[in-house]
């Protein structure tokens, strides 16, 4: 039996996915063979051997030591596309709240209450919260992933000119875009023809402070910026000298810092992207399938670490290896297996980035000797049999 620990409440509809008879799953499991997370913090949790993949149910891993979890062979899926949904229609929602001062209008409408009149009252001060009309403006989307593409497409039936960049868009993602939603070649021509832009791209080293005062430069007066994505995307002190100086005229985020609370032409939503029901199943379940499919399998799908990789299973034992993307380890692997009497059914190997991932069906059993053997290849960072 293997071990599941939750860091998180996960949706029961995921963990029922996971066999009973299989899976010990629960709060305080000891010693697990897997992880499934939603927020909570990794970053100082020390591993054990036994720890084969954690899970997140959710797009975002800035919460797991991702790095360190590849030095160690442990895979860590995430699971994208699951709360898309749930975002995209935040996402219209902050559009409305970025042209309109909506927010602003329901407070002072509260204001109201003991007047005489409030009829009146509301029709001579409303002109204050008005706004602007998206059909017929441009929206800018970075990032045409599971969510930009949901965004650009909904956008193109609201009436909208949308223009998009991603420069790691995929073949499938591409096919699910709207042809009205024109390609650009970077952010910066985006940014330059955009009245709003929205943001769609994890928060890495590249992107963090991408709208900064260099990018706001570039574009148009009175833009409306949307940030779903990640706060570390925008640059809160530059943002609030840009709204201050009318540069850009709001700025919609799903992440309230002590920074951008309370601040004029700022809306904060408290983090409200996936928190649907909807989505918190989609991703309950997808990270369910995910950690099934690699633990019982060793195959892997939707790894922010290490390749996609699926193989029927053949032969009498699954070897999984996982290794830095450097020459002549497959040969090493191979030649170790020849010498010690294994047969060689079938095999696989992807990598991704630095690191490479090897499956090795087999015939006949593998000797203690030869697991050891490969275990000390330079190179290799873990052996498992399946």
């Amino acid at each position: 039996m293997k071990n599941i620990l939750c860091l998180n409440k996960i949706a029961a509809i995921g963990t029922d996915q996971l066999d009973k008879a299989e899976y010990n799953i629960g709060t305080d499991v000891q010693n697990p063979d897997a992880i499934m997370v939603r927020s909570a913090a990794m970053h100082d949790m020390t591993f054990g051997p036994e720890l084969q993949a954690i899970a997140r149910a959710g797009a975002g891993v800035n919460n797991i030591p991702v790095d360190r979890c590849s030095k160690e062979g442990i895979v860590v899926f995430n699971t994208p596309g699951a709360n898309a949904n749930g975002v995209k229609e935040l996402a219209v929602c902050a559009l409305m709240l970025a042209s309109r001062d909506i927010v602003g209008g329901i407070k002072w409408a509260d204001t109201l209450v003991g007047t005489e009149g409030v009829a009146k009252a509301v029709e001579a001060g409303k002109s204050k919260f008005a706004g602007v009309e998206l059909m017929g403006k441009t929206l800018g989307v970075i990032g045409l992933g599971a969510i930009g593409g949901l965004v650009a497409n909904i956008a193109v039936r609201l009436g909208m000119k949308v223009v998009g960049c991603d420069p790691f868009l995929s073949v499938e993602a591409a096919w699910n875009i709207n042809h009205n939603v024109v390609k650009a070649a970077s952010y910066e021509e985006v940014f330059k023809v955009a009245d709003y832009v929205t943001l769609h791209v994890p928060a890495t080293a590249e992107t963090k402070g991408m709208i900064n005062a260099t990018s706001l430069a570039g574009m148009k007066d009175g833009v409306r910026i949307i940030n779903l994505a990640r706060a570390d995307l925008v640059n809160s002190a530059d943002i609030k000298a840009a709204l201050e100086s009318g540069k850009v005229a709001s700025y919609v985020v799903d992440f309230p810092t002590d920074d951008t609370v309370g601040v004029p032409g700022i809306v904060t939503i408290p983090h409200l992207g996936a928190s649907t029901a909807e989505s918190e199943d989609n991703c309950a379940v997808m990270a369910a399938k995910e950690l099934d499919e690699f633990l019982r399998y060793g195959n892997i799908k939707n790894s922010v670490n290490f390749p996609n990789v699926s193989m029927p299973m053949s032969g009498d034992k699954r070897l999984c290896l996982f290794h830095a993307n450097v020459p002549s380890i497959l040969s090493q692997v191979t030649s170790i297996l020849a010498e010690t009497g294994v047969n060689i059914e079938n095999m696989i190997n992807k990598s991704k980035g630095d690191n490479a991932y090897t499956v090795v069906d087999v015939t006949g059993d593998v000797s203690d000797a030869a697991l050891t053997k490969l275990a000390a290849v330079d190179g290799i960072v873990k052996v498992r049999v399946i």
